[in-house]
């Protein structure tokens, strides 16, 4: 029979490639840990890493375990919930990613009231890039993610428009855009922009605007976090595309004839993952009580 306590240890070290990290991870000592390791080797009657000097790496025997070792747990959390919910109760840790823009303009309140309404939840919250929470629920690591939805919905998930974002292409008042007569795409590809970069959702939607008009983006920077992007617009660095709920008097609107763009938000989690009583709770809250953003 196979070693649950050696699968977690064998999971922990395999994502950090460390047996410290791992031990850290798992509240273990190292030495623990690799006795862990060395039993489930045992068991598996094959060597799991490859440890060189301070690289550790996973064997092939190791690579063709990963994926089981994370199926073979998340079957065990998902029957663990599945049984607490015959309680009723809404109680527990609830592990939830968002992105920061999502986490600061679309959150506060309905976090404020999800904890009013349910204080024996352990809220987990974790910020993060849209995509790299799209991975993590898909991987079923996390209950909830709240964050820009994929132009295209994943097998493996289930997700849940809430807001509609609609989006703007800005400048700083004094750059040379702002003062063009009904300014147009190619207008823009003469100038430097600021964008998130092109493995974001948001940066595929321009990015492939773009493509459409047979235009080519002339990308000066690049980050992921709008508020930085916001700034860096406001001095004058180059053009971008904004929120319009982010927009104000620091920044001028430009008016692009025939061209209109957003984004949608909302919620995802597995299909095949049973949600615990506190994320459907959560879930609740949130298709009921999904507000435009607050100043």
């Amino acid at each position: 029979m196979i070693d649950l306590e050696g699968i977690k240890a064998f999971i922990a070290v395999a994502e950090t490639r460390s047996f410290s990290i791992a031990a850290g991870r798992l509240h273990l000592t190292q030495p623990a840990v690799s006795k862990r390791i060395a039993h489930l080797e045992y068991q598996m009657k094959a060597r799991l890493f490859d440890r060189i000097g301070r690289t550790v790496s996973l064997t092939e025997a190791g690579r063709e375990l990963e994926p089981r070792a994370h199926l073979i747990m998340a079957s065990i959390e998902d029957t663990h919930r599945a049984i607490s919910n015959l309680t009723g109760q809404v109680s527990g840790q609830l592990a939830l990613a968002t992105s920061h823009h999502i986490g600061l303009w679309r959150l506060p309140n309905i976090l404020r009231r999800y904890t009013e309404l349910y204080p024996e939840v352990n809220l987990d919250l974790r910020f993060m890039d849209s995509e790299v929470a799209h991975e993590q629920i898909v991987q079923g690591n996390l209950e909830l993610g709240i964050i820009t939805l994929a132009p295209t919905q994943h097998e493996r998930l289930t997700s849940t428009r809430l807001w509609v974002d609609e989006l703007r292409f800005v400048c700083a008042s004094d750059h040379p855009l702002a003062g063009a007569d009904k300014p147009n795409l190619k207008n823009l590809a003469d100038f430097p922009a600021i964008l998130p970069d092109m493995s974001t959702f948001t940066g595929r939607i321009v990015k492939h605007l773009f493509e459409r008009n047979s235009l080519v983006l002339n990308i000066s920077m690049s980050t992921n976090y709008l508020e930085t992007i916001k700034m860096l617009i406001g001095v004058g660095l180059g053009w971008s595309v904004l929120p319009k709920s982010m927009i104000d008097s620091g920044l001028h609107t430009l008016e692009l004839p025939d061209v209109a763009i957003h984004r949608d938000l909302g919620v995802i989690h597995h299909v095949q993952r049973t949600l615990s009583n506190a994320a459907s709770s959560f879930l609740d809250l949130l298709k009921t009580e999904s507000l435009p953003p607050t100043r």
